[in-house]
């Protein structure tokens, strides 16, 4: 009888794991705010990859007994279990199919992971500056295990895309810089009783980017050459599954983003004929990047979107939400030189030392229109992902650490923040024909990006209602022109966003058919209740589920 009362649940199963995944994962660790994971790195070799899988191979056994236990039929219990079987599983799978040894991108790679992990350190003390140096000494055995895993993946034949290699050197080439580099140039603000250790330290990291670099343009790159960008089903089945939490219909996927494609258009044009009569809605869009409401420098552009967020708080609580006040607290950031082109937002850390922030990378640019800054900063900060991550992990003790933070599914997430700027729109905020055309833009951007990922990545057919190359299939070099056409953003941005697609096939579509569960959850539970419907208790209800994927979200939105 004590073996049954002290064996754990489905939550406390999932916990551990969070516990057990810090310790091989030091980085998922900085994003949760753990100490002690401030000066490791992980072990990006094969070896390392493996023993992730094993974890959650052992973790998934340790469930199957948990759910078991009396009580493990609660909602929270049943909830917190499905979610951890559903994304390990997935993650097996991404694993099994050696995906882990072709992982090149231009945004979601261990190379990422270890240049973005330092600008979330705490940098206060002398003693955080000494994790920081220590940390940086370990950048080269994490990126050389990375460079492992490649390899094996070029002796296995499993290469990856020859856009995103060609676009990581360039982005190494920027790491790397003239003038000591970005880790040099991260590590200037020490304390002056470090400053030979870190730039020592800086120094050995940036020289491993040189070596990752060299090998990538002079071994891997001449390795992978006529390797194919896009995936084939198989693979993106597998993908769209991990980014999305179910298994798509992805044919019927790819017809969603059709008629979402015509819908939209035809709302862009009657906004585009109000800035500019007898414009097409993107040459109303280019008029505005010259002509329309901008912000001048990327410091003052930062301090604008800080007082928007503030502002969007101040409007939104009590009235449609009910924030607790450390979720009020968001932080406007420049993103680091050399980042992709999309902004986008980091949660904070579990005890909110570190707040939720957003970052705006400007790529050059020192001229920064509103149109689009403004329904962006709705879907990265208030009140998207600000408030739905941050609400995730005020809540976290009454759910679990896991489903507030790594049990996270990027088409719940995305498909919130995409949710939020259709909010923002419903209650008046996007009246402005600038914003207005901005915010349609926007949701253009993610109804092309379902129809091009699934489509070049498929190789479909375009259907003969396309206004673009009917009848053809589609390709990389179709798919960046379709977007170009259909896009008011700028060509460095579109190429970006292309190879993002080729390099992580299935997050692209999660915004659109994310949003489009939340809307199917937010209309049943309307049905339901009738004029009873309280929509700030909704949302309340809903943004404290925690992570769930796709398959259930819907089902649970609708029974709130």
């Amino acid at each position: 009888m004590s073996e049954i009362l002290t064996s754990p649940l489905p939550r406390q199963v999932a916990d551990a794991y969070v516990d057990a995944l810090v310790a091989l994962d030091p980085i998922t660790g900085t994003y949760l705010g753990v100490p002690e994971s401030a000066s490791r790195l992980p072990d990006f070799s094969p070896a390392g990859h493996d023993a992730l899988a094993e974890l959650a191979r052992d973790t998934l056994a340790q469930l199957a007994e948990a759910e078991r236990r009396p009580g493990a039929d609660s909602d929270a219990e049943r909830r917190c279990g499905r979610l951890l079987r559903e994304r390990l599983t997935a993650g097996l799978a991404v694993h099994e199919a050696q995906e882990h040894l072709r992982a090149v991108s231009n945004l979601s790679s261990p190379l990422h992971s270890v240049r973005e992990c330092f600008p979330l350190m705490p940098t206060d003390t002398e003693a955080h500056w000494n994790d920081i140096a220590t940390r940086l000494r370990a950048v080269p055995d994490a990126l050389e295990g990375y460079r492992a895993s490649l390899a094996t993946g070029l002796e296995r034949q499993l290469p990856g895309g020859p856009r995103q290699v060609s676009t990581v050197i360039g982005q190494l080439d920027e790491w790397i810089g003239t003038d000591g580099g970005w880790f040099a140039e991260f590590t200037r603000k020490g304390p002056a009783a470090l400053r030979a250790e870190l730039d020592a330290s800086a120094a050995a990291a940036t020289g491993a980017l040189v070596v990752l670099r060299d090998w990538l343009r002079d071994v891997y790159q001449p390795g992978i050459a006529g390797a194919p960008d896009v995936v084939g089903r198989e693979r993106y089945q597998r993908w769209s599954r991990q980014w999305n939490g179910t298994d798509l219909d992805l044919d019927e996927a790819y017809a969603y983003g059709w008629s979402e494609y015509h819908r939209i258009h035809e709302e862009m044009r009657v906004e585009a004929a109000k800035i500019l009569p007898g414009a097409t809605p993107w040459e109303a869009l280019r008029h505005l990047d010259t002509h329309g409401a901008a912000i001048e420098g990327p410091e003052e552009t930062r301090v604008w979107l800080q007082e928007l967020m503030d502002e969007t708080i101040a409007a939104l609580d009590g009235t449609h939400f009910e924030l607790a006040d450390r979720i009020k607290r968001v932080e406007s950031m420049l993103a680091p030189p050399g980042s992709a082109a999309a902004p986008y937002y980091t949660a904070p850390s579990m005890d909110f030392s570190r707040p939720g922030r957003t970052w705006l990378p400007t790529m050059g640019e020192t001229r920064f229109p509103l149109y689009d800054l403004v329904t962006t900063w709705y879907h990265e900060g208030v009140p998207g992902h600000h408030l739905q991550l941050a609400q995730w992990v005020h809540v976290a003790d009454q759910l679990s650490r896991y489903q507030a933070t790594v049990g996270q599914v990027s088409a719940n997430c995305e498909g919130w923040a995409l949710y939020a700027e259709r909010l923002m729109d419903e209650l008046g905020y996007l009246t402005d024909a600038e914003r207005r055309l901005g915010y349609l833009d926007a949701q253009m951007m993610r109804s092309t990006r379902v129809i091009v990922d699934i489509g070049m990545h498929l190789e479909l057919e375009i259907p003969d209602h396309s206004p673009f190359h009917p009848g053809e299939r589609w390709t990389p070099e179709l798919a960046q022109e379709f977007f170009g056409l259909h896009s008011g953003r700028p060509a460095d941005f579109v190429e970006s966003e292309l190879v993002r697609y080729l390099g992580i096939p299935g997050q692209a579509i999660g915004y659109k058919l994310g949003e489009r569960a939340w809307l199917q959850g937010r209309d049943a539970a309307r049905a339901a209740h009738g004029d009873a419907f309280d929509a700030k208790k909704w949302h309340m209800a809903a943004l404290s589920q925690g992570s769930l994927g796709l398959d259930d979200l819907v089902a649970e939105l609708s029974a709130l």
